[in-house]
C-alpha cells in the first residue's frame, strides 16, 4: 500500500547524532526501510509527473534494493504509480558480461523491476558488459552525456560493499571519477563468489558510474541491511573522508540519507554506546550493555568497576540514578551468571525461577530447525548433544536440501559407488553417463539438471543423518522439509510462499515441541537463514491465530555461530561446553563431508566451519571469564524470541 513517507528522526545536528556526518534514518527492519524508500521514490515520480516532467533515477542491483523494487511493482499493479515519465540509469555491470547471462544486471533488473512496470524500453540504461574492450572508453563517455542530456539524476539509489565501495567504485577511486572500466577488488570478488559458484568465475572487471557521477545526483539514498554491514556503515558515517573508503565521499553531498535497519546501524555511536553522546533513559538492558562495554573497554572484571570508571566514560548519570558502582556491578554480574546453564532443556526438580529454561515438563520435546543440513551441529552442536544426553526427545528439522552447496565431483564420487554396488543396473549406468555428460559441458553458474539437484540433496541428507546418528538423535526424528522457496537450483531463491509455511505448520503441529531452536544467524551470504526464520515466525503467528493450545507453553530460542555470534549483553542462555563435548561437536560437523576442507559458499571467512565454530564458542567463554564469570572451555549462546499470545 502506498503511504506518505514520514521520518520522526531528529536533525543530523542533534546532540545524539553529533558523531554522524551523514543523515542516518534507522528503521526497525529492512522491510519497513524498503517501504519508506519505495514511498519516497513513488512520491517523487508522481510529483514530477503532475508537473509534466521526467524523473531520472539511478538504480542499484544486489540483494539490498530488491524489496524496494518489489514495493514499486506492487504500487504499479495497484494502479497507484506509472513509470511512463521515468528514465533510469543503472550504476554498473560486470565486464565482460552477456545480457542474457544469469549473472547480468540486465537480467536482474528485468526480473525484479522492468518486466513488471510500464517503463519505455528506450528510457532504460544499463552499462553494456558485452562491448569490445576498445569501445568501452567511448561508451562510458556517452553514458555520462546521456545522464547530462536528461538533466542529471534526480535521485540515486545505492548499496554499500564490505570495502566501502559504492557502485563498483573500489578503494582508491577518486572524488571526481566518472563512468569507467575498473578492476574489482579481491574482497568484492570474494563476496560475489557465491553467485558465480566460485571466486574463479567472478569477472575481474566492471563498468561503473564514478563517484563524481553519483555525487552529481540531486538526492542520494544509500541502503544497508544486516550486521555484516555495520562496521563499514560506521566508517562511512562517522569516519574521515578517504579514498580507501569511497562511501565516505558521500559526506560531501548536502542531500544524502543513509537508510538502515537496526542491525546495520548497530555500530553507530548513538546505537552502540549512546551514553557517550547524550543523556540516557537507563533501563535494565541498557545498564547491562553499558556495564559489559565498560568492563571490556577497561579490561576489568565487572565486580572491580568503580564509580570513577563509570564517571570517566560518560555514565555519571547512571551512578547518580542507581547510587553506586557496587550496586550496578552486582546487578549485572547476577544477570550474567543466571544466563549460564548446563541444562538447556531445564533442570528437573530444581528451582527454575532464576534459570533460562523451565524445569517442567521433563523430558521435553525439543525441535531444532536447521536452515541447511549442517547448521544444527555447527551452531549448537554442544547444546544438541547436551539435550540428548539429558534424556530429552530431540527432533531436527532440516529446512532446505542444501543441494546447491555440493561440488560436482561429489556427485561423480557417489554415483561411482552406486554403479559399482549395482553393476547389473543398466538404468543407473545410463543415468550416470547422462550426469557425467552434463557436468563435463556445464558452464560456470549454470543451473544443474533436476536429477543432479536431487543427487546433491541426497548427499547432504545422508550426511545429516550420519550426524544425527552420531549425536544420538533417532533417524525418524530427523525431518527433511525441502522447503520449496529454496529449490531453484540457483543461489537466488524465490520468496517464501504459503506452501513453505504450511509444511512448517504441519511439522510443528505433529511434534508439538516444548522448545524450538531456530537460526538467528542472519548474516549468511545467501540469505537463506533469514528466509527460514521468517517462515518460522509466520508459522508461529498462524498457530497463535488458530488458537493452537500447545504453542502457549513453547519457548523459542535463537542460536548463532555459523557467521557471527550474539553479543554477550543480548544472550539469555549460555550453555557451557567442556573439552570432551567440543570434540564431539567437531566430530558431528565432520560428518558433513561435502562441506569439509572447502565449502561451496564460505562467505567472508575462508576457514572450515568447525574452525569458525570452535573459535566463536571459545571466544564467548573467554569473554564471560574476563567479565568475572567462571572459566569454561567454550560456550554456545542463545536469545529467546518472545511472541505475543492474545
Amino acid at each position: 500500500m502506498l503511504q506518505q513517507t514520514t521520518y520522526s528522526m531528529q536533525s543530523i545536528y542533534s546532540e545524539e547524532k553529533r558523531f554522524e556526518k551523514i543523515n542516518t534514518i534507522i528503521h526497525e527492519d529492512s522491510n519497513k526501510a524498503s517501504l519508506a524508500v519505495a514511498n519516497e521514490i513513488a512520491s517523487l515520480i508522481n510529483q514530477k509527473q503532475s508537473a509534466g516532467k521526467k524523473t531520472v533515477i539511478g538504480l542499484a542491483t544486489g540483494s539490498t534494493p530488491t524489496k524496494v523494487y518489489e514495493y514499486l511493482v506492487a504500487f504499479h499493479k495497484e494502479g497507484r504509480l506509472s513509470f511512463k515519465n521515468v528514465v533510469t540509469f543503472n550504476l554498473d555491470e560486470y565486464f565482460p558480461m552477456h545480457p542474457d547471462s544469469i549473472h547480468s544486471y540486465v537480467r536482474f533488473m528485468n526480473e525484479h523491476l522492468f518486466d513488471h512496470i510500464d517503463i519505455a524500453p528506450e528510457n532504460i540504461h544499463i552499462p553494456d558488459g558485452n562491448l569490445s574492450k576498445e569501445t568501452v572508453r567511448q561508451y562510458c563517455e556517452d553514458y555520462e552525456e546521456k545522464i547530462r542530456n536528461v538533466g542529471g539524476l534526480d535521485i540515486q539509489i545505492l548499496g554499500i560493499g564490505r570495502t566501502g565501495h559504492i557502485g563498483f567504485n573500489e578503494p582508491g577511486s577518486s572524488l571526481n571519477s566518472k563512468t569507467r572500466l575498473i578492476r574489482l577488488d579481491r574482497v568484492t570478488r570474494l563476496d560475489a563468489a557465491s553467485d558465480f559458484f566460485g571466486e574463479e568465475n567472478v569477472p575481474r572487471r566492471a563498468i561503473t558510474m564514478g563517484v563524481g557521477t553519483i555525487l552529481s545526483a540531486k538526492k542520494i539514498i544509500l541502503m544497508a541491511w544486516g550486521e555484516g554491514k555495520a562496521g563499514i556503515i560506521n566508517q562511512a558515517v562517522e569516519g574521515e573522508i578517504k579514498e580507501s573508503v569511497p562511501a565516505t565521499f558521500l559526506q560531501r553531498h548536502d542531500n544524502c540519507d543513509f537508510v538502515l535497519d537496526g542491525a546495520s546501524a548497530s555500530e553507530l555511536t548513538r546505537v552502540k554506546t549512546p551514553w557517550l553522546v547524550t543523556d540516557c533513559e537507563w533501563d535494565d538492558k541498557l545498564i547491562k550493555s553499558a556495564t559489559i562495554w565498560l568492563s571490556e573497554t577497561l579490561g576489568k572484571a565487572i565486580l572491580k568497576l568503580t564509580n570513577e570508571d563509570y564517571n570517566e566514560y560518560g555514565m555519571g548519570s547512571l551512578i547518580a540514578e542507581v547510587g553506586s558502582a557496587e550496586q550496578i556491578n552486582l546487578k549485572v554480574f547476577n544477570q550474567l551468571q543466571r544466563t549460564i546453564t548446563g541444562w538447556p532443556g531445564g533442570k528437573p526438580k530444581a528451582d527454575d525461577s532464576q534459570r533460562p529454561e523451565r524445569a517442567t515438563p521433563y523430558p521435553k520435546r525439543s525441535l531444532i530447525f536447521s536452515p541447511h543440513p549442517d547448521d544444527d551441529v555447527i551452531s549448537m552442536g554442544g547444546t544438541l548433544l547436551r539435550l540428548v544426553d539429558q534424556g530429552h526427545e530431540v527432533h531436527v528439522a532440516y529446512q532446505t536440501s542444501g543441494n546447491i552447496a555440493v561440488f560436482d565431483d561429489e556427485v561423480i564420487r557417489f554415483l561411482d559407488f552406486a554403479t559399482d554396488i549395482q553393476q547389473e543396473n543398466q538404468n543407473l549406468k545410463q543415468k550416470f553417463q547422462e550426469v557425467r555428460s552434463f557436468l563435463s559441458s556445464k558452464q560456470p553458474g549454470q543451473i544443474d539438471s533436476d536429477e543432479i539437484q536431487q543427487f546433491k540433496g541426497l548427499i547432504r541428507k545422508g550426511e545429516a543423518l550420519a550426524a544425527c546418528r552420531y549425536c544420538g538423535v533417532e533417524e525418524n526424528k530427523a525431518h527433511f522439509l525441502n522447503l520449496p522457496f529454496y529449490e531453484t537450483g540457483a543461489v537466488r531463491k524465490k520468496p517464501h510462499s504459503e506452501e513453505d509455511i504450511q509444511i512448517t505448520y504441519e511439522l510443528l503441529n505433529k511434534v508439538q515441541p516444548h522448545q524450538i531452536f531456530a537460526a538467528g544467524d542472519l548474516s549468511d551470504p545467501h540469505g537463506t537463514h533469514r528466509v527460514c526464520l521468517e517462515i518460522i515466525y509466520k508459522t508461529i503467528e498462524r498457530l497463535i491465530e488458530n488458537r493452537v493450545d500447545w504453542i502457549r507453553n513453547c519457548h523459542v530460542w535463537l542460536y548463532r555461530g555459523a557467521w557471527q555470534e550474539w553479543e554477550i549483553a543480548d544472550m539469555e542462555m549460555a550453555v557451557p561446553i567442556g573439552p570432551k563435548d567440543m570434540k564431539r561437536k567437531i566430530n558431528a560437523i565432520f560428518k558433513h563431508q561435502s562441506q569439509k576442507d572447502s565449502a561451496m559458499f564460505p562467505g567472508n571467512d575462508q576457514r572450515e566451519f568447525w574452525q569458525r565454530a570452535q573459535q566463536r564458542n571459545t571466544e564467548t567463554a573467554h569473554r564471560y571469564n574476563a567479565l568475572g564469570m567462571a572459566e569454561y572451555e567454550a560456550i554456545e549462546g542463545f536469545v529467546r524470541y518472545q511472541f505475543n499470545i492474545n
